[in-house]
């Protein structure tokens, strides 16, 4: 037996001793420092099976580097302050900061929590950690993406680099198009960041991290508590609302949870073939045999509850799906809706095309908009306006859907138009001069992101992309 002895990185024995405590913190030494310390990171966690010294990171360069990177606009936290008053005064605060956590003195603020109107009537809890509480989850979310970088699953696709929801995409359609899918498990887990285990969660970070004062300041963040009104409610579920170091920290859990146990345990006793993708608490089954997904369905719920989570039972079923089966039956997936159809030759194809529901959602939201800039400048309108479509198309704006994106925008321009025809009484804009604005202004509807081309299907075949399904017949 070989007895590996973990080594402190650089030599270095703790913050006290980090190489930047001697030289002006604003000095943030660029991308390239920052990249050299990610690569130490994945360095250590690629070689060893647990990683020590992660506190050593959370030093003057990181959080001065998580300050920079902050907006200059975010919402105050319980604390009042905002980034413009802690720039004031950045280095003796930052030193500050780092001489308590150096001690074991510092301690999370309660999330300040408020709530935004959702479309149903129903109301979406929102928290706001305090400044200093984002500078610290910043810089240790930034470590566990770098542990975890090299541990995480290809079929783990959200808040993680080079991945993204359009890449998701085009292995669907790759895998639907020209696959043996047959059925589709369409599942979904009930309020996952809100029920997240405490005591499940640390173990999953104890199975990798040996650093107990960096798992200790995990468990404050998770304890810190919430704030509504003038009354502190203790946190015994979920991860930090609004945090920055949320996303990894659900990674983390549904790495241990799902994608292991599908890879490691439901592999194996399938007979057919299985496609697995997960983005991020959102999960895909695609199975070629009826009897498989009947099996996996039948498990899923009792497993998914020994770690104090739950399926929504109205939203999880299995339907046939692909060219082999023919149906009318379709599935919602980040923000698309999946649907059999057949191309102008007769040939068959996957249609992708904006959800019904999140398209009524938008609509709702972009009138509810319009509603508060009766009174505002025209021109800081359209270059809102224009902000906004910009980015609509270059999510929705995918291969096959030009129908819904096109149907938008014309929603958009027509809603507007009525909304400027109502700011005066007495000068009303004519339909000629708002088509010159709106040229100006909004660009036209397109198809920014192509998900059939067949080099993609290469690229994705040779694994050049990031993102793969855990896939394979066992």
């Amino acid at each position: 037996m070989v007895v590996v002895k973990f080594m402190k990185v650089d030599g270095a024995k703790g913050i006290a001793n980090n190489q930047f405590s001697e030289r002006n913190i604003r000095d943030t030494g660029g991308r390239t420092r920052m990249a050299n310390v990610e690569k130490k990171i994945r360095n250590l966690s690629l070689h060893h099976k647990k990683v020590q010294g992660l506190m050593h990171w959370g030093n003057e360069q990181t959080l001065l580097n998580a300050h920079v990177t902050q907006p200059w606009k975010k919402t105050v936290g319980v604390d009042g302050v905002r980034k413009i008053d802690y720039d004031r005064n950045v280095e003796t605060n930052i030193r500050t900061l780092v001489d308590k956590m150096k001690h074991l003195q510092y301690w999370p603020q309660p999330v300040r929590r408020v709530y935004i109107p959702k479309i149903n009537g129903k109301q979406r809890p929102l928290g706001i950690p305090s400044y200093e509480d984002r500078l610290v989850q910043q810089a240790m979310a930034d470590v566990l993406n770098n542990v975890y970088e090299v541990r995480f699953l290809l079929c783990s696709c959200g808040f993680r680099p080079g991945s993204g929801a359009h890449d998701v995409l085009r292995k669907i359609n790759r895998e639907i198009m020209f696959g043996n899918v047959g059925y589709v498990l369409d599942a979904d887990i009930k309020g996952f960041f809100d029920n997240v285990d405490h005591r499940w969660l640390m173990k999953f970070l104890e199975h990798d991290i040996q650093d107990k004062v960096f798992l200790r300041y995990i468990q404050r963040f998770l304890r810190a508590g919430v704030l509504e009104g003038t009354q502190k409610v203790e946190s015994t579920l979920g991860t930090p609302q609004g945090g920055l170091i949320s996303p990894v920290l659900a990674n983390v859990y549904l790495h241990y949870v799902l994608d292991v146990w599908i890879e490691k345990v439901v592999r194996k006793k399938m007979i057919g073939n299985l496609h697995y993708v997960r983005f991020p608490d959102d999960f895909l089954l695609l199975f070629q045999n009826e009897t498989d997904a009947k099996r996996v369905m039948s498990v899923l719920g009792k497993w998914l509850k020994k770690f104090g989570l739950q399926l929504a039972e109205d939203q999880t079923r299995i339907l046939p799906f692909g060219r082999w089966r023919g149906t009318k039956e379709s599935f919602d997936f980040l923000g698309f809706t999946f649907y059999n159809t057949m191309s102008r030759r007769g040939k068959y194809r996957l249609g992708i095309r904006t959800s019904k529901k999140k398209l009524k959602s938008k609509r709702q939201m972009f009138k509810a908009w319009l509603r508060t800039r009766l009174i505002k400048p025209v021109n800081e309108t359209m270059r809102l306006l224009s902000l906004a479509f910009r980015g609509h198309c270059n999510y929705y704006g995918i291969s096959g859907n030009s129908k819904d994106v096109s149907s938008f925008h014309d929603y958009m321009k027509t809603r507007t138009y009525l909304m400027l025809k109502r700011r005066s009484q007495r000068t009303r804009i004519t339909r000629e001069k708002f088509n010159r604005i709106w040229k100006y202004y909004i660009m036209s509807p397109r198809i920014v992101v192509d998900i059939w081309s067949r080099r993609l299907f290469e690229e994705l075949n040779a694994g050049k992309t990031h993102v793969q399904f855990c896939e394979g017949r066992v």
